[in-house]
């Protein structure tokens, strides 16, 4: 045993002060389970025996990981368990690779550097191997090759994974996300591999990136701007220098969908890729800072922040990924925004103004404005405005040399970060501070424009700039029309504008080194005016609103550098080529198929699709779409042209996917109906046909809605709001039963899944956490039809009730018990509410509320919480116990409530138990006497003085049921520690509790006795409770005996402790204590009774306080 703790100890470095986790203790003990089974055998025994073991579902995991452990710190051996664990697995490594995820992203920066080097060659042979679902261990290692560290532990790290991504670039292509990840993570890594020492190392990086790039565009371009950033900071090397010229000049060439560099800028970057450039560790640190540290202790955690990732000069490019983290990744509730905790403008500021780098602190401004340039009010989150305004506005006072800096910043940008698009980003800038006003972040901006504590040179250029916002707030209101406002709409080119598309509708007075085309909407317009390619440009910000935005470096920095001349050159050939491909672009404007590079048969098919794209009225729109699904449903289309279709589909229908489609701010429902009578929910209803009258032609479309998810994965939760809201409109038009309609879409969503070659409730958990990124007003929405469709899979599932509750506000938390308290909603059930409530622990404090609160609506009764209560913590699990208090206030007290609550150890400070007893004592105090005086006699029932009776009584108590007759006293000696005054002990004076304490103190040990001195005192013990005297043949010594005891016990009261001080009147009346074995021979008690005497000499000292 002692071997095998310390080989599984190798995993982690561990200190002395550190105590092993849950996750450690288990692969310690699965490694012990693996020991015990192999130990001694030879290889095929033990083969046998492994396999033979895994027929347990138990078994199997323990032997799984007990394997793993083998493998990450026994090197010499890990092919052969590396053989063994995929002989016996039965899972396809589900449970290896679930617990090695957890292992990396909690616990990788303990790992020692055995057990890392173990870890990189597990995974080049999982790779090797082709395990399912091995792209999401890449994923994980990948966020701990950290910016701004050249440390030798993370070079290798870096290297190592380069080299596995080289070697297997067969198995990486098939996994777009993770060549998209890895171009943005090697990009980022490349800008602080400069120094010379690591040349080498930066070549390879720069070879594989380009190449990845060049021949993995496609995949590429869901990065969106964040790609343009990084590729601006390597702009100088050689291989980057010409892929710049590439991507500027000839973009087809890359990629044949791809049209330019401003597709790139004005597609949004998941917030996933901002959360992959923070190491788990680093981003946990700082989402406590921003949501548990109060404004005003926060200065010893941000100088802890600041020795452990900021302190060298390398690590300064880390500033811009940590403030687009903040501002994209970090919305904080209204709670927490009213609250005290530091606010992140706060943390900004202190990012900024601790920078020691100039172009670290350049970048970082960028950063923090990045989302202002292309803003939109309809579409983009104020919250990604909100910090840059109030670090100006709250430093304007105490730092006004950094709001000077951040609003010259600010003006300074509009014309130097793309000249070409100089007014588009004015626009954006200018939506910005007016939904600033809008929505009240500040009254007006006309203090912080006009501050006299800005120089004058700064002020007459914010007046410049800024003319509309500088006016005094009580102005003529005409004078602010005097500067155009470019915020009108063109509906015609957001409803069709696709995700290939996108760049198309910038005019040839746009031109540049991007190449942009004109591609004239969907009338062809030869020419936009200005206001116009600002709004084209607006569009693409609308289409990707569930993503965020990173920060960016200005597009004139990226620039060749050229002389003057030949950059006005260049810039003539770029204008000459963009209306070359302009004219071009003009002729195939309807042509959808022949810019996608797709073939559509037959031609009745083809032209459909083509007339889909080219139409501009939703009616007709919806029309078209009716007879594409005719032609799909009637097996017009061969099996090969499904793929093509649901590419063109997804394109044409990018702008509508995409779309704010839930009416958040009008429910009623007509709002609710005209949100799905697009094109797109056309198909959802055909299909929501077929399957109600069980058509077998339902497969033809399911597939197609399959492969359409593939490329555009909201159709899953598109599809569920559809039933929803078709689902009532059936009901009402139809005069259908609820529980029929529900019937009927859950069948719909069930064949979609069985489309989609997935099991259902993996299927409906992806879609519900994509529906909670993108919209969680849509999801609370869905969550009562979820619980009540799909019963077997939502009720007791741990992971979608955590989705819900770590969604839902206090507003959407009442609509959900509202419809819980009318009957119609289930969120809880008996059978599993003991694993959710196990579950529900390691959750937030936030989300622990509202899951206590979803118990209170289902009404519960409290026998179904008290299985859990021995194993909470007082410090750790608060939420829980608090909740369990209020249950606990109604409720009466019982035997069986008491034997859970005295399950739990008696520790200092952990008053859960002394609570509820005091609560009971003030209406049920003689009640709660008798119980408890019943719960400790059975721990130590009376017997005679025989010494075999006494053994026997302790193997009597042993064989009770929980608790301990100890557990028992250690609560009622808390109790009584916490009993303040006289009048507090009324409890222990009782006749039953009397007795019941003089029973414990005769049956317990001498140890019990001492440690429990205090609370036995509180027995009174006097003269007249003793037996009357027997004859004196038998009796004399006993007599003798008492007499003396009973002269102790008076004396030492008159000294004695004042806890047994008591008035008279307050006495509980004597008890006759006459009871002892009276029905026992006369043989037992002439043994007994000399020993007796001696013992009851002893009894009451030891119980009094003076010891």
């Amino acid at each position: 045993m002692e071997l095998t703790k310390i080989q599984s100890s190798r995993l982690l470095n561990t200190s002395c002060i550190e105590n092993k986790d849950d996750l450690e203790e288990k692969f310690e003990r699965c490694h012990t389970v693996l020991q015990s089974l192999t130990t001694g055998l030879s290889e095929k025994e033990a083969h046998d025996t492994l396999n033979n073991a895994v027929c347990k579902d138990k078994t199997h995991e323990e032997v799984s990981l007990g394997l793993l452990v083998a493998i990450l710190t026994d090197p010499q051996d890990a092919a052969k368990s590396y053989r063994d664990l995929t002989l016996i697995t039965r899972d396809g490594l589900a449970i290896v690779l679930g617990h090695l995820n957890q292992l990396v992203l909690e616990r990788y920066l303990r790992l020692n550097d055995i057990a890392r080097t173990q870890l990189l060659w597990l995974l080049r042979e999982l790779i090797r191997t082709s395990v399912a679902n091995v792209d999401n261990l890449c994923l994980s290692l990948l966020r701990h090759a950290a910016g701004g560290d050249i440390s030798s532990r993370n070079l290798y790290l870096v290297d190592a994974l380069l080299d596995i991504f080289q070697d297997n670039r067969p198995w990486l292509d098939k996994f777009p996300f993770l060549v998209a990840s890895i171009v943005y993570t090697y990009l980022r890594l490349i800008e602080d591999h400069s120094v010379p020492h690591l040349n080498a190392l930066r070549q390879k990086e720069v070879t594989f990136t380009v190449g990845l790039i060049r021949e993995r565009m496609v995949d590429c371009l869901v990065i969106g701007r964040d790609l343009v950033r990084l590729l601006q900071n390597v702009a100088r090397i050689p291989e980057f220098e010409t892929l710049w010229k590439d991507l500027l000049l000839n973009p087809k060439t890359i990629c044949p969908s791809f049209i330019g560099v401003i597709q790139l800028l004005q597609t949004r970057t998941s917030r996933r890729f901002l959360q992959s450039r923070l190491t788990p560790d680093m981003e946990r640190k700082l989402v406590f800072l921003t949501s548990q540290v109060r404004f005003g202790n926060h200065k010893r955690y941000q100088d802890w922040f600041q020795r452990q990732y900021l302190a060298t000069p390398e690590s300064q490019s880390l500033r811009c990924d940590l403030i687009r983290f903040i501002v994209g990744v970090i919305h904080p509730t209204n709670e927490l925004l009213c609250s005290d905790i530091i606010p992140r403008w706060a943390v900004i500021g202190w990012l900024l103004t601790t920078c020691t780098s100039t172009v670290a602190a350049s970048n970082a401004k960028l950063a923090l404005f990045y989302d202002w340039l292309f803003f939109e009010a309809e579409k983009d989150n104020i919250m990604n405005i909100e910090p840059a305004i109030l670090v100006m506005h709250n430093s304007m006072r105490s730092h006004p040399a950094v709001t000077a800096t951040l609003l010259d910043f600010l003006c300074r940008i509009i014309p130097n970060f793309y000249p070409a698009l100089a007014e588009r980003v004015r626009n954006g800038i200018f939506s910005s501070l007016r939904q600033i006003l809008e929505k009240r972040v500040l009254p007006s901006l006309y203090p912080l424009f006009d501050s006299p504590k800005l120089d004058r040179e700064l002020r007459c250029k914010i007046r410049e700039t800024f003319k509309e916002f500088c006016l005094p707030p009580n102005s003529d209101p005409a004078a602010r029309n005097k500067v155009p406002i470019n915020s009108g709409k063109m509906e015609e080119l957001n409803k069709d504008i696709g995700p290939g598309l996108m760049l198309e509708n910038l005019s040839t007075n746009s031109t540049g080194l991007e190449n942009n085309h004109h591609g004239g909407g969907q009338d062809g317009e030869p020419v936009f005016s200005d206001d116009d390619d600002e709004l084209a440009l607006r569009i693409v910000t609308k289409l990707e609103e569930d993503e965020e935005d990173d920060d960016d470096v200005p597009l004139s920095k990226i620039k060749l550098k050229k002389e003057r001349e030949k950059e006005k050159h260049a810039l003539a050939v770029a204008a000459i080529s963009t209306t070359a491909n302009c004219v071009i672009n003009k002729i195939e404007q309807d042509n959808i198929t022949s810019r996608l590079n797709i073939t559509l048969e037959p031609n009745e098919l083809k032209s459909a699709v083509e007339n889909l794209y080219s139409e501009t009225d939703n009616e007709k729109k919806c029309q078209t779409m009716e007879k594409i699904v005719q032609m799909i449903i009637e097996d017009d289309i061969g099996v090969d042209m499904i793929g093509p279709l649901a590419t063109c589909l997804a394109t044409i229908l990018s702008s509508q996917i995409n779309a704010e489609i839930f009416p958040t701010e009008n429910l009623h429902d007509e709002a609710l109906t005209d949100s799905i009578s697009t094109p797109l929910f056309v198909m959802f209803r055909n299909y929501f046909q077929l399957c109600k009258e069980e058509d077998n032609r339902k497969k033809f479309l399911g597939h197609v809605l399959a492969e359409l998810q593939t490329i555009q994965p909201q159709i899953g939760y598109l599809l569920l709001y559809f039933l929803k809201v078709w689902g009532r409109e059936e009901e009402k038009r139809e005069g259908l039963a609820s529980n029929v309609t529900s019937e009927v879409k859950a069948a719909v969503y069930k064949d979609f899944c069985l489309q989609r070659d997935k099991k259902l409730e993996p299927c409906l958990i992806s879609d519900l956490k994509l529906c909670h990124e993108d919209s969680v007003f849509l999801l609370c929405y869905l969550v009562p039809d979820i619980f009540m469709g799909f019963q077997n899979i939502a009720l007791g599932n741990a992971q979608l009730l955590h989705l819900v509750v770590s969604t839902v506000d206090s507003c959407q938390l009442q609509e959900l018990i509202c419809q819980i308290m009318q009957g119609q909603l289930t969120m809880l059930e008996k059978d599993t509410f003991t694993n959710l409530l196990t579950a529900s622990l390691q959750w937030e404090t936030f989300e622990q509320y509202c899951f206590w609160q979803l118990i209170v609506a289902h009404d519960f009764p409290i026998k179904y919480v008290l299985p859990v209560l021995p194993k909470l913590q007082f410090r750790d699990h608060a939420e829980a116990l608090t909740s369990i208090l209020f249950m606990l206030k109604q409720e009466k007290p019982t035997l069986e409530l008491l034997r859970q609550l005295f399950l739990r150890q008696s520790c200092d400070g952990d008053l859960f138990v002394v609570a509820a007893l005091r609560y009971w004592c003030r209406d049920y105090e003689e009640k709660l006497g008798e119980l408890l005086a019943n719960l400790l006699s059975t721990r130590y029932p009376a017997t005679s003085p025989n010494k075999r009776k006494r053994a026997g009584a302790k193997q009597n108590q042993q064989q009770l049921s929980p608790p301990t007759g100890e557990q028992v006293l250690s609560h009622l000696d808390q109790l009584r520690q916490h009993c303040r005054a006289s009048a507090d002990l009324q409890l222990y004076q009782t006749d039953v509790m009397q007795k019941a304490l003089q029973q414990a103190q005769a049956a317990g040990s001498d140890t019990l006795r001492k440690n429990y001195g205090d609370l036995f005192a509180l027995a009174e013990v006097n003269e007249e409770n003793e037996p009357p005297p027997p004859p004196p043949t038998s009796t004399s010594r006993k007599h003798a005996s008492a007499s003396s005891t009973a002269a102790v016990t008076k004396s030492h009261r008159k000294v004695g402790a004042s806890t047994r001080e008591r008035s008279a009147t307050k006495r509980a009346p004597p008890r006759d204590r006459t009871t002892e074995s009276s029905d026992q021979s006369s043989e037992d008690e002439m043994i007994a009774k000399p020993k007796q005497a001696k013992k009851r000499k002893k009894v009451n000292p030891v119980g009094s306080d003076s010891d």
